[in-house]
């Protein structure tokens, strides 16, 4: 028998929730692969396999059997194993008996600790078959299943019932009950064009025999890979265009087993609707691939990818077309009904709607934001008409028919709607705005209504949240706190919007007349809060944690001119003076902390008796008299390569001069020019956090 061979595990189920295959295919083998190697079982090639009825791993050359290992116990210290009369302790005693041998049998153990008693002994690897149930069932019970479900009288729990288990081990099954199924060789194929069992007589022949007699691709990216292939090919036939959305291509793959694309169409009536509607109806609604024209327009055309193979494509193609009608039907009627009233005819509606119960309606929120969106829209130059009256429209497209029926679509309807009403100038778009960014990277607000409305928005929303006590904790985020914070950072840093967050913070307070109690506690939360998040944006950026950690002690509160502070201490980092005044300022740091005494608000000229404190005091006012305007205009960047030239005479100042000295007031005069010094750095970062 070979030393090596391959092993398949493949769990079947009923139809798995598609958006989770991957994370579950990865998460098993992860699982099944991270056992194997705690176990000391090496292998090759790991290939893993999802559809949406199978999970499966396929493992190349492994081990039939862990390695034999030589299993060392340490006992008690000898100076504790025996009596005074040379007899073994009931500890050395009952030691032995778990090691199954007598006392005398134990051995001696040196360390630089001392010397212990210890028994040695090869322990035989176990089998392959013998781990493998085992290991299975723990990666099993770490899958990220959020909730788990049981069927029939069983006491088993997975994400989806299992109706059949494959447990096979070169050409041998590995026998075991797995999930309430008890394993064999027998894998299914695709539900219609091959209902019946398939046997494998080896791992390796598992996605061939899948392939060619049960019509399933079993590999994701194999089974993905077709389809955007088969999308192409049918846009080429004609002659238009896909756009193929990733996040679409992969719930379709994680829908088939054996994709087909079928092309389909409805009436050109429908292409009066908003594009967005008419994608989100194919996209989302019946993962469809809408088609555009080379021009950029939409088609009335889109194709659909089917798990079978019909011998009449005609009628499934007929079918596709029967059930998009109605939705698109729907739509048409919520587009014309909406229209017929204006958005602003439904502010009072958003009094019988609830934002959060502890901070009162829709109504009540609308009017928070208005407020600070013309405030916001002051202070970075906006339009402060504009803004209040998209402020007070930003939630009437909720109670739309389109937006009930497209949640996805809110503040874009908004838009729509908005421009239909006459609304003016940067009214419409700041609607859609509003919600930008919508992800991760995702777009930002052009305009300045936009963009104040969407930082109002933000920004009242944290407040109220962290002023009800209930700020994220862990992963739990259930208002998306952290994803707000990152947009307000974003825009501003982004746009360039010279804001002070914690201003902010202060006229959103203000919006909740008096509501929370300690308002000066919850600034100082919210405004920690962001900063934390802007540790993340930075660091994700490039930015060196101890040039983030330097620029945050001194608490900066505008977004831009911290990030401006940032740019000039890593440029600082990089000087040649850079670790030499990072290692002075950090000295000079504990020595004013650690001093007792009282240090005097300026220094005394004739106090400086020593030629190197003389030259120290005189580059320092030099320096600060050419730093200080560069302060004021934010040149911080000039500023600290300015402050690059006090390196020699701080170099010799600490290397001639005793700061605490026994003479009181050539001490306190020191400790003076200490301060001074280090304050001029702190007003821009503080330097003593570098690694260097």
């Amino acid at each position: 028998m070979a030393d090596k061979d391959d092993l398949l595990i493949e769990l079947g189920t009923e139809e798995l929730p598609p958006r989770a295959l991957r994370t579950l295919e990865r998460a098993l083998a992860s699982g099944v692969t991270g056992g194997l190697a705690a176990a000391g079982m090496a292998h090759d090639e790991a290939r893993t396999y999802a559809t949406p009825r199978r999970l499966a791993v396929l493992l190349r050359q492994l081990d039939h059997a862990q390695p034999d290992r030589i299993v060392q116990r340490r006992g008690p210290a000898v100076s504790a194993a025996y009596d005074k009369h040379g007899n073994p302790t009931p500890a050395t005693v009952g030691f032995a008996q778990s090691c199954g041998v007598a006392v005398e049998k134990l051995e001696r153990i040196r360390t630089d600790k001392g010397e212990w008693l210890g028994y040695q002994a090869q322990e035989r690897g176990r089998s392959m078959s013998e781990l493998i149930p085992g290991i299975l069932q723990a990666a099993l019970e770490k899958l990220p299943i959020p909730k788990r479900m049981r069927w029939g009288s069983g006491r088993s729990e997975f994400v989806r019932p299992v109706h059949w288990v494959v447990l096979l081990f070169g050409n041998e099954v590995i026998d075991a009950e797995v999930l309430g199924v008890r394993s064999n060789r027998y894998t299914q194929g695709h539900r219609f064009h091959h209902p019946a069992p398939i046997e494998l007589s080896h791992p390796r022949d598992y996605e061939q025999a899948l392939r060619t007699r049960g019509y399933v691709i079993a590999d994701f990216d194999a089974r993905q890979a077709r389809i955007r292939e088969q999308v192409a090919a049918a846009a080429a036939q004609e002659h238009a265009q896909v756009h193929v959305d990733a996040d679409l291509l992969e719930e379709v793959t994680a829908l088939c087993e054996w994709p087909v694309a079928i092309t389909g169409g409805f009436e050109a009536r429908f292409l009066a609707l908003p594009t967005e509607v008419l994608i989100a109806t194919m996209q989302e609604h019946q993962r469809y691939f809408p088609l555009w024209e080379r021009a950029g327009k939409l088609l009335a055309r889109f194709v659909a990818i089917a798990n079978i193979e019909s011998r009449q494509p005609l009628a499934v193609q007929q079918g596709n077309e029967r059930v998009i009608r109605p939705r698109l039907s729907d739509a048409e009627f919520f587009w014309n009904k909406d229209r017929a009233q204006p958005l602003a005819a439904r502010v009072d509606a958003l009094a019988s709607v609830i934002f959060q119960k502890d901070l009162g309606t829709l109504y009540d929120k609308t009017h928070r934001v208005a407020a600070l969106a013309t405030e916001i829209a002051t202070l970075i130059g906006g339009n402060l008409e504009w803004a209040h009256r998209a402020a007070m429209l930003s939630r009437c497209d909720l109670l739309t028919h389109m937006v009930g029926e497209f949640p996805e679509l809110q503040g874009l309807m908004g838009r729509y709607y908005a421009t239909h009403d006459g609304e003016p100038g940067e009214v419409p778009h700041a609607l859609e705005e509003m919600y930008r960014p919508r992800q991760a990277g995702g777009d930002l607000p052009t305009t300045r209504t936009g963009a104040a409305l969407a930082i109002a928005d933000r920004i009242d929303t944290l407040v109220g949240i962290f002023g009800i006590g209930q700020p994220p904790t862990g992963e739990k985020d259930p208002y998306a706190l952290r994803r707000a914070a990152l947009g307000v950072l974003r825009i501003l840093v982004e746009q360039r919007l010279d804001l002070d967050l914690e201003d902010l913070m202060r006229l959103a307070v203000r919006q909740y007349a008096g509501m929370f109690g300690n308002q000066e506690q919850l600034v100082a939360d919210v405004l920690a809060f962001l900063l934390e998040r802007l540790r993340g944006y930075c660091l994700e950026n490039g930015t060196r944690p101890d040039v983030f950690e330097a620029v945050l002690a001194t608490r900066p509160t505008r977004p831009l001119d911290f990030g401006a502070r940032l740019r000039a201490v890593s440029a600082f980092s990089h000087l040649p003076a850079a670790d030499s005044l990072a290692a002075a300022n950090k000295r000079i740091a504990n020595i004013l902390k650690k001093t007792g005494e009282a240090i005097p608000g300026r220094v005394t000229p004739s106090l400086l008796v020593e030629p190197a404190e003389q030259a120290l005091d005189q580059e320092l006012r030099r320096t600060a008299g050419i730093v200080t305007p560069l302060l004021s205009e934010r040149d911080y960047a000039e500023a600290m390569a300015v402050m690059a030239g006090l390196r020699e005479p701080v170099d010799a100042f600490f290397d001639h001069v005793m700061v605490m000295c026994d003479d009181g007031d050539l001490r306190g005069n020191r400790l003076a020019m200490l301060q001074e010094l280090r304050t001029l750095f702190l007003k821009v970062a503080d330097i003593s956090r570098l690694q260097g």
